[in-house]
């Protein structure tokens, strides 16, 4: 059952040490996207208002930027370390007319500022949100909001845990909210 609830993640992270020499250092995570459904619950868990601002760190093919700002109509935007998926989210949000809404910013998501978010959303690894959480401890305003997806923050308590036991693809998910 976990292995099965993982099983895309494992692949990719199995196969991750034979392009080392390729892959940027401060890749985070393998690409596994966000099941729609999932991005959905995680944008209503998190309560996204019109307005608000959104990061989405690792953003891969844009989906949760481009469901925050067309659904939500939160200003959204997301960092994504690899250039191919980069292009292909500012060819989506400019095809859709989003682009007054939604960005993708090319470049390394531990260098960034989130002083002005309200809510971060985030699918990376473990070992990857403890790099990411001291960051966010100094840079989170009081009151913002962060879901992680499958992986929790270690030292941070979540706020509410939602547990998804079917996608639409067999597989489980687990949210994790947490409050500033």
């Amino acid at each position: 059952m976990m292995l099965r609830r993982y099983f895309p993640l494992v692949l990719l992270a199995l196969a991750a040490p034979a392009q080392v020499g390729r892959r940027p250092a401060r890749d985070l995570a393998p690409f596994v996207p966000t099941p729609e459904a999932v991005v959905e619950r995680m944008l209503r868990l998190v309560d996204l208002k019109p307005g608000e601002k959104l990061f989405d760190l690792g953003s891969g093919d844009g989906r949760i930027v481009i469901m925050a700002a067309q659904r939500f109509g939160a200003d959204a935007t997301g960092v994504e370390l690899d250039y191919g998926r980069w292009k292909l989210s500012m060819e989506r949000i400019a095809a859709l007319g989003l682009e007054s809404r939604a960005r993708i910013i090319h470049g390394d998501a531990l260098s960034q500022d989130y002083r002005s978010a309200d809510v971060i959303t985030v699918y990376l690894l473990p070992r990857s949100n403890d790099l990411l959480r001291p960051i966010l401890e100094r840079q989170l305003k009081p009151g913002a909001r962060v879901v992680s997806h499958d992986f929790e923050f270690a030292g941070w308590r979540p706020e509410r845990v939602e547990w998804i036991p079917n996608d639409g693809e067999g597989r489980s998910h687990k949210l994790f909210l947490y409050r500033r």
